[in-house]
């Protein structure tokens, strides 16, 4: 792996500062800095523009911290930040007008307006994890800019060379009134999470989801749970299979399958097991070579640590396991392990049907009867985040997309859903709760407050007690 950049000593934010900050920040909200539409413009134009006038060290620190190379580093990563930051631009002027609704013909429509209005939260703390340490970290942020809130943006300690990265220029390029970073590890994000905050957004996984919900229980705050979970794979029979090997294996092994949205496990008919088997060994040293560790679109695992949960994953259950591709090749000190298939039966209760995978093992699993089977087999387990089924036939599709709730799905397709932004992104269950992406994101971080405006004129007696019977033969039929 490129060596790290080259930094000092972790700067961790000073505990004692935490509170410091907080009311600096809140301060600033206060006073109504945020609210105007030029400001939040000004902002998220000074975010496109630090974006732009710093790719090369994105790269550098992406490269550093997951070996991820510059093309995927855009493809995943920065354009989408770019893409959000456009469509925020060009649009949150229409997102911060009221909206008109109707108005019931007992409140006299006519004279009566309703509107919804949005206002900003106030002061929010953003969590991000470091499988995606720009683009989770950058994302919420420009939905929470545009919606006119102070932040505090928490990187994770994980991806130093990110976290650090965004410390330097996020201050140089966002008003430090209202934007700050806060580096640091399990202590400061403690301390952080002790703080009254008007919004928690949350990016990681579910036991530490648990732990976020608890503290924001504290002062009611609302939360944003972006979490994970085992998405299952579904391959009908009359799946194409050289596409669904394609798509499974780019959306799996991508980021080395550290990715909240990987295909965590694949259900498929008994009669095809043996060619997508076959379609998936294929098509692995297409995408990544025969030696991926080698090829620059081939990542790596962000620690040792993770790495050794991985390979304990394969071992701890390794007679009743069936190794079909993969599985050998791994590096310690690279952090490297190569694509590996596994087959495991349908009763199979290891760890590895247990846990979130997050890395590059794909457990395959034949199911016969496999519509009605892989219905049970999903909803005996938590919601997962993404749910992807591979059928030409439309009843298919249907049947299993209705009965198995997730917090998105793909038909014939992996993954490319969280990369359009007029879908909701977010979870369900034990995978999140809340939602975001594109105007979804401005959502997130705004109250939606109720507002009537009624004129004057044309106040009856009607409305107001006695209610008489007469009164109510008049009213009843209104309401």
């Amino acid at each position: 792996m490129e060596a790290a950049i080259e930094q000092e000593r972790p700067r961790y934010i000073r505990l004692e500062r935490i509170p410091q900050i907080m009311d600096s920040l809140r301060q600033a909200f206060q006073s109504g800095i945020t609210r105007p539409l030029e400001w939040r413009l000004g902002q998220l134009r000074q975010m496109k523009q630090m974006m732009d006038e710093n790719m090369d060290k994105w790269n550098r620190a992406l490269m550093a911290d997951l070996h991820k190379s510059a093309p995927n580093a855009f493809l995943q990563e920065i354009g989408l930040i770019l893409t959000d930051l456009k469509e925020a631009i060009a649009s949150v002027k229409s997102w911060m007008s009221p909206t008109t609704v109707a108005t019931p013909v007992a409140q006299v429509k006519g004279i009566t307006t309703s509107r919804v209005h949005t206002e900003p939260l106030g002061l929010v703390l953003i969590i991000s994890p470091w499988n995606y340490p720009l683009s989770l970290a950058l994302q919420p942020l420009v939905g929470a800019i545009a919606a006119g809130n102070c932040a505090v943006l928490k990187p994770s300690e994980l991806s130093p060379n990110c976290s650090s990265l965004l410390a330097d220029l996020v201050p140089r390029y966002l008003d430090a009134r209202c934007v700050a970073v806060a580096e640091g590890a399990v202590p400061e994000t403690t301390a952080l999470l002790e703080q009254r905050w008007d919004h928690i957004f949350f990016t990681g996984s579910t036991d530490v989801g648990r732990v976020v919900y608890q503290a924001a229980a504290r002062y009611l705050t609302p939360v944003t749970l972006e979490l994970g979970g085992k998405s299952p794979c579904i391959v009908a029979a009359d799946a194409d299979l050289k596409i669904a090997a394609r798509r499974i294996a780019s959306g799996k092994f991508m980021n080395v399958g550290q990715t909240c949205v990987a295909p965590d496990y694949v259900l498929v008919d008994p009669s095809i097991e043996a060619a997508l088997v076959q379609a998936l060994k294929e098509v692995i040293p297409q995408f990544y070579s025969p030696y991926p560790k080698n090829c620059s679109d081939y990542g790596r695992i962000i620690s040792a640590r993770h790495l050794q949960r991985l390979q304990a994953l394969l071992a701890e259950d390794a007679h009743e396991l069936t190794l079909l591709h993969g599985g050998v090749a791994v590096d310690l000190d690279d952090l490297y392990m190569e694509p590996t298939l596994v087959k495991c039966s349908p009763q199979f209760q290891g760890r590895l049907m247990r846990e979130e995978i997050f890395g590059p093992i794909l457990p395959i699993i034949a199911l016969p009867n496999l519509v009605e089977e892989s219905i049970k087999f999903i909803n005996a387990r938590p919601k997962p985040l993404s749910l992807y089924v591979y059928t030409n036939a439309h009843a298919t599709a249907e049947r299993i997309t209705g009965a198995c709730s997730s917090g998105g799905f793909c038909i014939n397709e992996c993954v490319l859903h969280l990369q359009n932004s007029a879908l909701p992104f977010g979870g369900v269950g034990a995978s999140g709760m809340g939602m975001y992406h594109g105007k979804y994101s401005y959502d997130c971080f705004s109250h939606h407050r109720a507002g009537l405006d009624k004129a004057k004129i044309f106040d009856v007696d009607l409305r107001y007690p006695p209610y008489t019977d007469a009164k109510m033969a008049k009213l009843r039929p209104l309401l």
